[in-house]
Order: C-alpha cells, then structure tokens, then sequence
C-alpha cells in the first residue's frame, strides 16, 4: 500500500544507503504517476541516450515541471534505478527442475541479457550504480531466479553467487561493447554491413599474406550480427565449460565421501 510521506505521524524510514526502494512512495496524482514516468524516461534513454536525461527534459515530455516529477521520484538516481528494474522484467529466466538443464537454462539468460541490453543500450551503462542494491523487484526476481538454476544444478549458494557475478560481469562487458560500436555506427550513418564493406577490405589488405588476413577477408562475406553472437557465445561456452568442471569435480568428490561413510 503507498504511503503519503507528508501525512502527519508517518514514521520517517530508517536510517541508511538512500534507494527509491526503502522510501515510501507517495499517492499519486491520476495526471502523473510514477509508472508513467518511468515509461517517458526509457524511451527517452533509448531514443537519445543516457546523457540526454534529465528531470527538466523529461518533465518536459510529460508536459510537466521538474517540480512535478520530484513529487514521484526524489532524485536522477532514484529514476535510474526504477528505469534499470524496469527494463531487467525483460530478462527471461527459464525454471528448471533437473540438475542436468542447468547449463542451457544459464546459456538462455545470459543471451537474454545481452539482448535486453542491445534494445536499451545505456542500461549496462548504470548497472554499476544500482548492481549493489537488488531492491528492485524484477532485479530481485531475475537474481534470485537466475541463482535457483545454479543451486539445482548442485552449486552451494556462495559458489551461485560468485559464478552468476561472474556470468554477469562477462555479458554486461561484451554488451556494453557491442552497444557501444553499434551506437557509433547509428551517429555516423553506417549500417555494420555498410562498415565492413568500407573499411574490411583496408583491414584485410594490411595484414594480406598472412592467416590473419585470410580470416579478415572470409569475414567480410559474413553476416557482422551473427558474427557478433557467435563471438558471444564462443566466450559463454569457455565460462560454463569451466563451470561444469568444477561441478564435476565437486560431485565426484561428494560421491567419495558419501561412499567412504558408508564403508564405515
């Protein structure tokens, strides 16, 4: 139930980091809520980036003052954390009930990830800001989701927690790169096949002779998105495989012991 914060005898919240997750959030006016804020400043991140957002443009978008908006939202932080939950309820994480699922059910959140973070481009960008806090509801959801795979699979809940940040930090890297380069492309006018077709051939020329030149010269014929995503996938395997490894290794291990007390 939302609470008014300006209702008298309201207890203030208790002291600590400040997140629009431990405050209060105030009746909202029909006109202006904070849903429809939200909404307003992803598309305006999508259309224009995260540079162009502020309280007084996106009040403006809504046809109100920045006055208006600090009635819903009390900060730039407070927004970037609504708007990264927002888009983290994109996120599809697969439910599994066998150990053996795990991997593909991991594979399918990481490219889940990565293309939520393709459609929003600035939100790898602010994931550092609001990576510590898993208040957010559809942050918590894809968290704790995501951490049920590995504990299935037979990961004990601190391994979980340090391969998913692991999986994290490898996705969130390479998308933010991706999402980089392809926002390059767009404020220059050039499509990646339109890239390639320009400079490729200067690239395969200057290293001609070799393997390397060879390779540069075959991916020109090539589809650069697919390219992409096999390079992604071809990085997620190495990390899983390593996984898997050590699953292995430690189920291996609880075999023995299980076996050694029973021969006891």
């Amino acid at each position: 139930m939302n609470i008014d914060a300006d209702v008298p005898g309201t207890p203030s919240p208790p002291p600590g980091p400040a997140s629009v997750w431990t405050r209060p959030q105030r009746r909202q006016k029909e006109q202006l809520t904070r849903e429809r804020i939200v909404a307003e400043a992803v598309q305006l991140l999508d259309e224009e980036g995260l540079e162009a957002l502020s309280m007084r443009t996106l009040g403006q978008r809504l046809g109100a003052g920045a006055t208006s908006l600090y009635r819903h939202v009390a900060s730039k932080d407070e927004l970037i954390e609504l708007v990264a939950d927002e888009v983290y309820g994109e996120i599809d994480v697969p439910d599994i009930t066998e150990p053996g699922a795990w991997r593909l059910a991991l594979h399918a959140v990481a490219h889940s990830l990565r293309q939520t973070g393709l459609r929003h481009p600035w939100l790898t960008q602010v994931l550092g800001q609001i990576g510590m806090n898993y208040l957010g509801p559809n942050v918590v959801s894809v968290t704790t989701r995501a951490l049920d795979i590995l504990t299935i699979a037979g990961f004990p809940m601190e391994e979980a927690t340090k391969a998913m940040s692991t999986v994290s930090s490898y996705v969130i890297g390479i998308t933010t790169a991706e999402a980089g380069w392809l926002s390059a492309l767009k404020r220059n006018g050039y499509s990646e096949h339109e890239w390639m077709q320009a400079v490729g051939p200067t690239m395969a020329e200057a290293v001609s002779g070799t393997e390397l030149g060879d390779f540069y010269q075959g991916q020109l014929e090539r589809d650069p998105e697919l390219v992409r995503r096999e390079n992604f996938a071809y990085g997620l395997d190495l990390m899983l495989d390593s996984l898997q490894t050590r699953l292995t290794a430690r189920l291996i291990a609880d075999e023995k012991q299980q076996s050694e007390m029973a021969e006891k």
